[in-house]
């Protein structure tokens, strides 16, 4: 069964994006392969938010190679064709989608999806790349929770320009 791989960079001061949701202190270091990266991946899972800022940032075609899955209350599938809008997550549900996938699915960014399927036991994976830059405020990894996870780190890799990447399995 495919793998549900949480994958986000985050500043060294634990956020995942600006104040203003910006992501331009995102550096991508010239040794990391992000097309080894991509091709692990046939379905791509994130919220609203997230698809609207990766569309602005690597847009449509970056994703022509994935099912892409949207968790939106507000999109309309007739305003968005090419994704498949979920308006409802469930345990079903994601094993559904888990069982289509025939590589692993990447849950992109923004931590309040993240906290509701680590809440389902649906996260699998938890890979950081941590970005060597303070931002000071911005969009925090995690949500305030209470639920507490144990990780297992399973991999790291440090890259010259100081970026570290770093691979947890979720302990259940």
């Amino acid at each position: 069964m495919s793998k549900i791989r949480y994958g986000v960079a985050m500043s060294l001061d634990g956020f995942i994006a600006g104040p203003n949701g910006e992501a331009d202190w995102i550096v991508i270091d010239p040794d990391y392969n992000f097309a080894e990266l991509w091709a692990q991946f046939d379905t791509a899972l994130m919220g609203r938010l997230t698809y609207q800022a990766a569309l602005a940032r690597l847009g449509k075609s970056a994703f022509q190679s994935m099912k892409t899955f949207v968790a939106s209350r507000t999109f309309s599938p007739a305003d968005h064709p090419g994704i498949t809008i979920l308006s409802e997550l469930n345990r079903e549900l994601l094993q559904s989608i888990r069982a289509q996938s025939k590589k692993d699915i990447w849950l992109f960014g923004g931590g309040n999806l993240f906290v509701q399927l680590l809440a389902m036991n649906e996260v699998d994976t938890v890979e950081v790349t941590i970005i060597p830059v303070l931002l000071g405020a911005g969009v925090r990894l995690l949500p305030s929770t209470t639920q507490r996870t144990k990780l297992h780190l399973s991999e790291h890799k440090i890259y010259p320009s100081g970026t570290a990447h770093l691979i947890y399995e979720v302990r259940q």
